[in-house]
């Protein structure tokens, strides 16, 4: 890696690239801090350290804390993403979005053209919910349609503000601009997410105590981490040799290659899947003022917070630990069900004249796949569940309640190594003999 990052300021090219980055970055860090207009922030952020759950931290873990200030940036990019995701499920139920993923290039500009739509439609959606929700608590003083309009104009387009800049990052910098922009928001959380840490458990304590609690968190931290570098990187490999033939007067084929498959293959979607579930009852809750009850409806609020899991005085709450894990597993198979066609795969390698040793081609590879890809979607699902575990326990049984967790860890892991990668290849191709010399 770092000498990738040499490598980078030797070339003119790289180097402009990674300072349009940095100055990308710079331009959001800046957008986080404005407030909208409007807007009481001081009385926000005394309503949200006060009454806001697993529900909004989350959604401020992902914002880059401009949530929690009530900046123009305020939705981020969450809409984006949602509807991302949105998008590619209806890509299974709708023909047409099937037809456009298919059509290359052109169809892939369609896709994202739909997207962006459907993004500020979420952004608007988003905005009206929030000025009517926190602005009747007293969020906007003197609430009136104009201020109300003002405020949802602003979030709206901050939203598709950094929609765009995310584009621009893609085109103009080094790729990956929206993951870019998710990892630098939650990057952002990490110095507050570690002065809480040493607040909480050194600062005030002996000093053996105060050693071993630093030594205890760095040994988590870097347990999670090493746990998403191995989940990232393991992969099943599946063998697929190739008949010879004629081509002309030429023998061609006869090579062996393989298939990749990831262990998780379906990446940290299952779990953004999963919290968004378990934290919109919280949301709506909160927004209609009737998140503090006492009532049957309020206990089970309560439980599928993860603020409340693990926790030796409300163990009682644990039960949504469990309805988390239940619904990461299933979220696992059921985006990786929409993003991978073992039949399809069959088909191609049947066509190009392939085979995997041992299997027939046809239908008997395609079943030879697909339970391959259950064993070890299985296996991917458990280590996802391991890495986000650890830290709701940590959190439950010492109190740590940080916004820096196991979704967290693997996004910035995730997107670090993708962004490395891609320099590698852009490097490779403009400065070839710099990653031979050696």
């Amino acid at each position: 890696m770092f000498e990738t990052l040499k490598n980078v300021f030797r070339v003119k090219e790289m180097r402009r690239k990674l300072l349009y980055l940095i100055w990308m970055i710079f331009v959001i860090r800046i957008g986080c801090q404005i407030p909208v207009p409007g807007v009481d922030s001081d009385f926000f952020k005394q309503w949200f350290s006060s009454n806001a759950g697993d529900a909004f931290n989350f959604f401020d873990a992902f914002t880059g804390g401009s949530f929690e200030r009530m900046s123009i940036f305020a939705l981020n990019i969450t809409p984006y993403i949602t509807s991302s995701i949105i998008i590619q499920l209806l890509t299974i139920a709708i023909p047409a979005l099937e037809e456009m993923q298919r059509d290359g290039e052109e169809g892939r500009k369609k896709m994202t053209a739909i997207t962006r739509y459907v993004t500020v439609g979420l952004a608007l959606f988003e905005s009206i919910a929030m000025a009517i929700g926190f602005g009747r608590q007293g969020m906007i003083p003197d609430l009136d349609f104009f201020k109300g309009v003002v405020v949802v104009a602003c979030l709206t387009a901050g939203s598709a503000m950094l929609m765009w800049l995310g584009e621009r990052i893609t085109e103009k910098g080094v790729g990956n601009g929206i993951s870019i922009v998710l990892t630098i928001n939650i990057i952002s959380r990490v110095p507050s997410d570690l002065t809480l840490l040493y607040e909480n458990f050194i600062k005030g304590k002996t000093i053996a105590k105060g050693t071993l609690a630093g030594l205890i968190i760095a040994a988590v931290i870097l347990l999670v981490v090493v746990l998403v570098l191995i989940l990232n990187g393991a992969e099943r490999r599946i063998p697929v040799q190739y008949s010879k033939k004629m081509v002309g007067r030429k023998l061609m084929g006869g090579q062996s290659t393989n298939i990749p498959l990831k262990v998780n293959t379906a990446g940290v979607i299952p779990v953004i899947f999963a919290s968004s579930i378990m934290s919109f009852p919280a949301v709506i809750a909160q927004l209609t003022g009737k998140g503090n009850g006492t009532g049957i409806g309020s206990e089970i609020i309560r439980g599928l917070s993860s603020n409340n899991w693990c926790n030796p005085k409300q163990l009682q709450y644990t039960w949504g630990l469990v309805l988390y894990i239940v619904l990461c597993v299933f979220f696992a198979y059921f985006y990786t069900s929409i993003t991978f066609n073992p039949l399809e795969v069959a088909d191609n390698i049947k066509k190009q004249g392939g085979f995997i040793p041992g299997i027939r081609p046809g239908k008997p590879t395609s079943d030879y796949l697909t339970n391959i890809l259950n064993y070890i979607i299985f296996i991917g699902a458990v280590g996802l569940i391991i890495v986000c575990v650890i830290p709701f326990i940590f959190n439950g049984v010492f109190g740590a309640n940080v916004s820096l967790g196991g979704t967290s860890i693997i996004i910035i892991v995730g997107v670090i190594l993708e962004t490395v990668k891609q320099i590698e290849s852009q490097l490779l191709v403009r400065n070839y003999k710099g990653f031979l010399n050696n």
